[in-house]
């Protein structure tokens, strides 16, 4: 049975979400958390102010996911960062159970009215890679017409009601664009 709830800040559950974060993102995303300590700090990260979101998914009292989120624009807006799931179990519907908690979590513990999230695409996974954004006679045409190539995670998160909002062109370097998404969680 799938259980969310804050996430424990001992050291063995903190270790346990780092070994997450580098398994989630070591399949075909980035090299944004490679060793276990990259894992563990950015855990760490999550967890340091009283006033972000930490909450972590359990299978039969085994931790399986984890997400967190930033308070932004003077707790107007959270963002949503990281989501990552083991790939043992993807698949699942955690993923979306993790958002659909966060949103609940963010709509009744904070005052932001909207979540926000960045999704890089620097492995070539959509139509926007490897474009010259600012070179395009139609920038906002080009965002809009964005093909998923390769499971890009975008459109899991169109699935849950986020929007694409913008682009930070060359983020990661030339043509490794972050694909920024919002949802608004209440007014």
């Amino acid at each position: 049975m799938l259980t969310i709830r804050d996430m424990p800040r001992d050291r063995a559950s903190i270790a346990q979400a780092g070994k997450i974060l580098v398994a989630a993102f070591a399949e075909n995303w980035s090299d944004a958390w490679v060793t276990l300590a990259d894992g563990v700090e950015e855990v760490e990260d999550n967890l340091k102010e009283d006033d972000t979101l930490c909450r972590a998914a359990f299978v039969e009292d085994v931790m399986v996911g984890w997400i967190g989120g930033l308070p932004e624009y003077d707790g107007n807006v959270v963002e949503l960062h990281p989501l990552a799931v083991h790939p043992d179990y993807h698949g699942q519907g955690i993923g979306r159970a993790l958002v659909e908690d966060f949103e609940i979590q963010v709509a009744q513990r904070t005052d932001a009215v909207t979540i926000t999230l960045g999704s890089d695409d620097v492995n070539n996974m959509t139509t926007l890679a490897s474009v010259d954004l600012f070179a395009q006679d139609d920038f906002f045409g080009a965002i809009e017409a964005i093909q998923n190539l390769k499971n890009h995670p975008y459109t899991f998160y169109q699935k849950l009601g986020f929007r694409i909002i913008g682009v930070i062109p060359d983020a990661n370097g030339f043509g490794k664009h972050d694909i920024m998404m919002g949802k608004r969680v209440k007014r």
